[in-house]
This record gives structure tokens, C-alpha cells and sequence, in this order.
């Protein structure tokens, strides 16, 4: 059995009174979930909506408990982190984590970044060793396989693009990903949104296939991985 963890980060809902101003990137992410799930329905499932239900922000007694040795910390610094604690709890249960993002101001928005906050965190999901020179950091969780789902309202943000020096969202996921413990990163983006052309519809279009046919594939791809049970003698 394998663990999926779905975080969304857009503000918006999935479906609103008005269609036009339903999530994207939401969306595209629920084609994968449910096509997962359609394929492995035993698999454990965690959600959490960051945008909807953002993670506080860290604050300075929050960055004090964490340098806090945790057998000296005091019970006021616990309550601090309990929320981080859940938060790698889930991204540490996880095989597979599915993030959806719009691409707010050309990055990621607040509320996910916060989320990344809570989670990228030193001794818990990475630690520091001068020794190592000038790389110190290293990650502590290892074999997770992350699918990113953005949307964006331009286009050409991809390596060649025209926009591609512009785009502060994928590149920043891919690197806060080694932190999650990250070594497989499949990509799925939805683009022209502030167009509303045909070029956006196919884009949308084309996201959503895609995010149902890579869900069936790795889904497929677990289970054929997965052990097969010990028998139990009667």
C-alpha cells in the first residue's frame, strides 16, 4: 500500500457559482487523485487545501524552539511546532505528493510557501554539517516521487521560453523538492489563462490528460512494484 499526500495552494475553490473563476490548477489535480484512486483505492490519502487553510507563518520563537534542543524545550515551544511536526509526519508517510499551484506574481503563493516553511526544517527533514564544505545541507528523507500541477495566466515559461527567466514557481519547487525527500519530479502546467483563447483551453485540455494518464501509469507502476502479501498459515 502506498501513501499519497495532496496539498492545493490556489485561493480559489474548486467549483465556484461562476465557472470561470474555478481553481485550475485544482481541478487538474483532482483528475490525477481520482484516477489514482480509481486504480489503488486501499491507498492511504491525505489532503491538505493550503489555500483555503494556510499553515501559520514562522516567526522568531518559532525559529527559537526549533534551535531549541528538543529535550530542553519548553511546553510553549512544543505547542510552536506542533503544527511543523504534523506537517513532516505527512510529508515523511508519503510515497507519492501531488502539489497544485497557480503561479501567483511569477511564484509560489504565500500560503504554500508557508507551507514549506513549516516542512523544510533542520534535523527533521534535513541537517547541517560544516564538514561537507560548502554544500553543509543534506536531506533526510529519500524515494518520493513528486508530481507539481501549476497554472500559470502567460505562457513560455518552459526552458527556451520566452518567459522562461520569468518563472519563479518551478524552479523553486524543484529546489525546496530534495528537501521533501524528492528524487523522481514529473510536471504538469496549464497555461494562457489571462487570454481565455484557444490556446488556453487546449493548454487546460492538455493538462488534464495528461494528469489522467500519468496518475494511471504511476498508480500501475506501484502496484506491480508493490510485494504481494504473505500468505498466513491457517
Amino acid at each position: 500500500m502506498s501513501t499519497l499526500l495532496h496539498i492545493d495552494s490556489s485561493v480559489r475553490a474548486i467549483t465556484n457559482p461562476n465557472p470561470n473563476h474555478n481553481s485550475i490548477s485544482k481541478n487538474i489535480a483532482l483528475r490525477f487523485i481520482n484516477t489514482w484512486r480509481e486504480i489503488r483505492p486501499t491507498d492511504e490519502y491525505i489532503y491538505r487545501d493550503v489555500g483555503v487553510n494556510p499553515p501559520a507563518f514562522i516567526t522568531q520563537d518559532w525559529i527559537g524552539a526549533v534551535f531549541t534542543p528538543e529535550q530542553k524545550r519548553t511546553p510553549a515551544q512544543h505547542d510552536i511546532l506542533a503544527l511543523s511536526d504534523r506537517l513532516i509526519a505527512e510529508v515523511a508517510k508519503a510515497d507519492i505528493i501531488v502539489i497544485s499551484t497557480p503561479m501567483y506574481n511569477y511564484g509560489m503563493p504565500a500560503q504554500l510557501k508557508s507551507w514549506f516553511d513549516q516542512v523544510v526544517r533542520i534535523n527533521k527533514t534535513f541537517d547541517f554539517d560544516l564538514a561537507r564544505g560548502d554544500f553543509p545541507l543534506q536531506p533526510l528523507l529519500s524515494g518520493k516521487t513528486l508530481v507539481t500541477i501549476t497554472s500559470s495566466g502567460e505562457f513560455g515559461f518552459e526552458k527556451g521560453g520566452i518567459r522562461e527567466s520569468a518563472s519563479h514557481l518551478q524552479p523553486h519547487l524543484r529546489t525546496l523538492s530534495k528537501y521533501l525527500g524528492v528524487e523522481t519530479i514529473y510536471e504538469i502546467a496549464a497555461e494562457y489563462q489571462e487570454f481565455g483563447d484557444e490556446r488556453h483551453k487546449t493548454s487546460v485540455s492538455n493538462a488534464l490528460s495528461r494528469a489522467e494518464k500519468l496518475a494511471a501509469e504511476l498508480a500501475v507502476n506501484a502496484l506491480t512494484a508493490s510485494p504481494e502479501p504473505e500468505a498466513i498459515n491457517a
